[in-house]
């Protein structure tokens, strides 16, 4: 069972609450080795973390700030960026009121426990920490971060990572394999195939969807982030708008769908809910084609 988390979503948040209440339970803490979470309200000059704690203030040491710090491998922004934040960590020491802690220590221990335990097809919590046009970075747990790929994020294709997820989101994620050492992450495996998507909708019916892109040859609309449609060219149509459409054909086998616009809008920016359409803990094989299609789309984990 795992009990590493990403920051932010601390298993029993109580335990943290009672340890943190006092320096003698704080010490406790300390002796059983726990992993606690706190806010990070400053970092320094020196890049020291620190964390207000009921009695007191207590340091994150910047070499404990984070795993690969001391080495250069992995750059101080990783702890800048976590003022305001919740931070794990697991106490050191605690003396006259002053508290050491160290997010490295339990960063090292979720990586040896957890992290290198994981295997393809394995599907996990994660927390999207950052969006860059090429994918999201999630945290896979204790603040270690892992990328996915903007191209594994959903079949339906999107412009930006932002399209799809927003910082501090909680998301599933299956693994996908280890590049240089660290987790390679997917996510459309676990938004369902053609079929399961497309049962959702009948020919005939009208509904909503996003424009995701717009070509000389028509429109796509995304009616989910695994399914999407094409609808001839309409006028002022534009990325990112939404569009009420008229489905005017299914074919499964060769996994189509087309539209008719009826109307196309603005709409405030928000985040499309995402349904997951596994319960499981592990996927072997992926097909997201329907059975007999004329492609065959699917994802084989090692």
């Amino acid at each position: 069972m795992n009990t590493f988390y990403p920051e932010g979503s601390i298993y029993e948040p109580s335990d943290s609450e009672y340890y943190l209440s006092s320096p003698q339970r704080l010490s406790e803490a300390a002796a059983k080795g726990l992993i606690l979470e706190a806010r990070a309200s400053v970092c320094s000059r020196e890049h020291d973390l620190y964390v207000d704690l009921p009695f007191g203030r207590a340091v994150i040491p910047r070499e404990e700030g984070a795993l690969g710090i001391s080495d250069g491998s992995v750059r101080d922004i990783a702890i800048l960026s976590r003022v305001g934040k919740p931070v794990c960590f697991i106490p050191l020491s605690v003396s006259s009121g002053t508290a050491i802690l160290s997010r490295r220590a339990a960063q090292e221990r979720c990586q040896a426990l957890y992290i290198d335990t994981l295997e393809p097809g394995e599907i996990i919590n994660a927390c999207v920490t950052h969006l860059e046009p090429f994918g999201a970075f999630a945290d896979i747990g204790c603040g270690i971060s892992s990328l996915l790929p903007i191209d594994a994020i959903s079949v339906s294709r999107i412009a930006h990572p932002a399209d799809r997820f927003y910082n501090g989101m909680m998301i599933k994620a299956v693994v996908k394999g280890r590049e240089g050492g660290r987790i390679c992450l997917s996510h459309k495996e676990l938004l369902g195939t053609w079929e399961q998507n497309a049962q959702r909708f009948s020919q005939g019916e009208t509904v909503s969807g996003i424009i995701r892109s717009v070509e000389p040859y028509g429109v796509f609309i995304e009616l989910m982030p695994n399914l999407a449609g094409l609808a001839e060219p309409f006028d002022g149509a534009r990325p990112g708008m939404s569009a009420s459409v008229y489905i005017k054909a299914m074919i499964p086998e060769k996994m189509k769908i087309k539209l008719i616009i009826v109307d196309v809008f603005d709409t405030p920016d928000r985040a499309v809910p995402i349904e997951y359409f596994t319960a499981g803990t592990h996927i072997e094989r992926w097909d997201y084609s329907v059975k007999g299609a004329h492609k065959e789309i699917f994802t084989q984990f090692a």
